[in-house]
């Protein structure tokens, strides 16, 4: 396909656009018009009026929840294992963009009796990841957290944490999170969570214990947001760690956004655990470039 195109990240909160022309971005959009924020507005919609920005007409390739039961069309969940350089082959046809020519990237589905799993978006990045720098394993911090094993440029296997989700509802909707006022950065709090995370098996016994925490004088109120995110980051790793039977030195590559990375990295670090760490939106964009490339129509 031409290297001129219109690359979409279309999530459940948020859209991103990206125009490209001769392989070169020259314009980008972002918007709170995820799936699940549309209100009264059609999919179809909320695309004619990001389309209309750009007089000339491009073919156009989307990723994440705009192909699930959620979106515009459902685009196929394609099963593990599944190759990364196949999925240009299996895009689903969005025939109600006309006059524009536009697919959904579809997502990629485990369905064991020990795991069922699913991603939409995270296979773009993933495309990308592995074009950059080949790993056997990717983690994926974010709401929902991706530990996704590799076999070549197979994906043969993931799991999903919920990490991102259960802190914002501990926060906002439970007793853990009932006056607390302000909070703020406070890296001590944060790593002493970490050490705790790292060690416990059981998490959920903890969960409580950041409220008592506070309320006995042993943690300042406006630091109980990094001392629970360091508690979960830090379970997290070492689940995942037992769960992927993985070597200290096994090296692993961690992408997301720099900020999230950069504690993900920590606890990391803490876990004896070698690991690189590249940008999401960059490897976004490196792999929905790869995906077009050959793409054919």
């Amino acid at each position: 396909m031409s290297d001129s195109f219109i690359a979409i990240d279309w999530g459940s909160t948020n859209l991103r656009a990206w125009r490209y022309e001769r392989g070169v971005c020259v314009d980008s959009v972002q918007s709170e018009a995820g799936v699940t924020r549309l209100g009264e507005r059609l999919p179809q919609q909320v695309f004619g009026e990001l389309m209309a920005r750009w007089a000339e007409p491009l073919p156009v390739v989307m990723a994440g929840m705009i192909g699930s039961n959620a979106g515009w069309i459902q685009a196929p969940y394609l099963s593990c294992p599944t190759r990364l350089t196949g999925i240009a082959a299996q895009l689903t046809t969005i025939e109600q963009a006309a006059p524009y020519h536009a697919w959904i990237i579809p997502g990629i589905c485990v369905a064991n009796e020990d795991n069922c799993n699913v991603m939409r978006g995270e296979e773009t990045q993933l495309v990308g990841a592995y074009a950059a720098r080949p790993s056997p394993l990717y983690v994926m911090p974010g709401t929902h957290s991706k530990w996704v094993r590799m076999d070549g440029d197979a994906l043969v296997d993931f799991r999903t944490v919920m990490t991102g989700e259960l802190h914002h509802l501990l926060l906002a909707h439970s007793l853990v999170g009932a006056g607390l006022g302000e909070q703020l950065s406070d890296e001590r709090a944060f790593e002493r969570g970490l050490a705790i995370g790292l060690s416990e098996r059981h998490i959920v016994r903890r969960l409580f214990e950041t409220r008592a925490a506070h309320l006995l004088g042993k943690l300042e109120k406006s630091a109980v947001s990094d001392w629970l995110s360091g508690l979960l980051i830090g379970n997290e790793v070492a689940q995942m760690q037992q769960e992927f039977a993985l070597p200290a030195q096994d090296a692993l590559t961690v992408i997301g956004n720099p900020k999230l990375t950069a504690r993900y990295a920590r606890a990391l670090s803490m876990a004896d655990m070698a690991h690189s760490v590249l940008d999401g939106d960059d490897v976004f964009q490196l792999g929905i470039r790869s995906i077009v490339n050959e793409l054919e129509y």
